[in-house]
């Protein structure tokens, strides 16, 4: 019976099927997660900023409310209908800009943050698979 014995270069023929593999695999794992923790660094700074833009949106939103009720209180502090009327009138149409003009900035901050979001996740060179870009039709429009 003869027996093979292994040498030096037998084996590391051998152990390369086993290593190399193995450690392609654990670069890729590694790819994966450091890609993986880079969207979630940008969709962390997108969520903080869309939770300002929120805050911001909601407190003018308030503001324009607020306005509106003082000035119909002033309109219907008159005691004529001509002078009520045109009390309504300049509040309700104060009114209508003001929420035109929050819905905009709102739109704008929603915009930006996602817009800085998707160059983010270009820069960590991730596949759509990470992302939740999809998702971003389910903001609220602010109106």
């Amino acid at each position: 019976m003869m027996k093979k014995i292994l040498t030096v270069s037998g084996f590391l023929s051998v152990a390369s099927f086993v290593i190399i593999p193995t450690l392609a695999l654990a670069a890729t794992t590694n790819t994966a997660s450091a890609t993986i923790a880079c969207v979630g660094r940008a969709v962390a700074l997108r969520e903080s900023a869309l939770g300002t833009a929120v805050k911001n949106h909601s407190q003018a939103l308030e503001a324009v409310y607020s306005t509106r009720a003082i000035e119909l209180a002033g309109a219907y502090s008159n005691t004529t209908t001509k002078a009520l009327q045109a009390g309504v009138k300049v509040a309700w149409s104060d009114f209508n800009k003001s929420v035109k003009s929050v819905t905009e900035a709102w739109k704008a901050s929603r915009n930006d943050a996602w817009s800085t979001f998707r160059t983010a996740v270009k820069a960590c060179k991730a596949t759509g698979d990470v992302s939740d870009s999809a998702n971003s039709s389910s903001e609220v429009s602010g109106q």
